[in-house]
């Protein structure tokens, strides 16, 4: 379908100033960096003691789950590299073992693949008053899996088609469901995959699809893409979080959560308004991914 010219320069303009954006941010970044000299020390010392104040929220919210018998799936998804796990660790820091689990499955067994798809996954679903966090989910049939040749195109196209109506079945029978896609940049994600090779206490992080990332890149963003657009839905809608400033992403991850529910004893003097340049709708990021593809002729993100 023909596009309407000035819904392209409309376009061309959106992407233009968010280009723009990006940069003063950048450049805001770095005056900080500079002037500032904040050591490492005292940065994590700081980026601790804002954690802690949503940490003991997620407590309370913890609490209210447990007590109201509620029933809570956490996704997290995104890229290798995007900060998936870092922010799981902080979010159960210092919540109650008997009331959580985090479940990041490996490879799937022979009999695991003869299976229906989402057998594995439903063994780990939440009890009563349980919240089970998904170090990657039934997602990776979207993304990994289709990237690298791990399942077949009907495969996949039997998984996009009939997510949305599993997932729809979940909510409506008392399951909360959080999907949350970290999205960091290329260039972050090579810097952090740098670090992983040469620093020994990451290195077992490094897989061999980790080093094929970088040059899949493209293929990742279309799936993305596709992802976004055929699974985001009401009853289980997606969340972006831009995720190359960790701390930042970890606090707004939180915010997303607490604001899931009504929970009792809210500290009202705790900002959870998110940060719209961190936290974006999947309508929002579809719309912009689709600008950058009218501007450039692909996806940049």
């Amino acid at each position: 379908m023909e596009q309407n010219p000035e819904y392209i320069l409309y376009n061309k303009k959106r992407v233009k100033l968010i280009d723009i954006l990006d940069r003063f941010h950048q450049l805001e970044a770095l005056e900080e960096k500079v002037f500032k000299k904040e050591s490492k020390a005292d940065r994590k010392l700081r980026e601790i003691n804002e954690l802690k104040p949503y940490q003991a929220e997620l407590i309370k919210l913890q609490k209210h789950i447990e007590l109201s018998g509620k029933k809570v799936i956490i996704l997290f998804e995104g890229r290798d590299a995007s900060g998936k796990g870092g922010t799981i660790r902080r979010i159960t820091r210092y919540m109650n073992e008997k009331h959580y689990r985090v479940v990041a499955l490996g490879k799937p067994t022979d009999e695991e693949k003869s299976q229906w798809y989402y057998q594995r996954y439903v063994q780990h679903f939440p009890r009563t008053g349980e919240i089970i966090l998904f170090d990657r989910s039934w997602y990776n049939r979207s993304m990994v899996e289709p990237v690298f040749g791990f399942c077949t195109d009907n495969q996949y196209r039997t998984f996009i088609d009939g997510v949305g109506g599993f997932e729809k079945d979940l909510v409506n029978q008392g399951t909360t469901v959080i999907k949350l896609y970290f999205s960091v940049s290329k260039t972050e994600q090579k810097r952090r995959f740098d670090r992983r090779k040469t620093d020994p206490l990451r290195q077992w992080k490094l897989s061999e699809i980790d080093l094929q990332a970088q040059d899949r890149w493209d293929d990742f963003t279309n799936m993305k893409y596709e992802m976004l657009r055929k699974t985001n839905s009401k009853e289980a809608p997606w969340t972006i979080i831009k995720s190359d400033n960790k701390h930042k992403a970890r606090i707004e991850s939180f915010k997303i959560i607490l604001n899931s529910f009504d929970y009792e004893n809210r500290d009202t003097s705790l900002n959870f308004i998110v940060e719209p340049d961190i936290v974006v709708s999947a309508e929002r990021e579809i719309e912009f991914m689709e600008a950058q593809r009218i501007s450039s002729g692909k996806f940049l993100i």
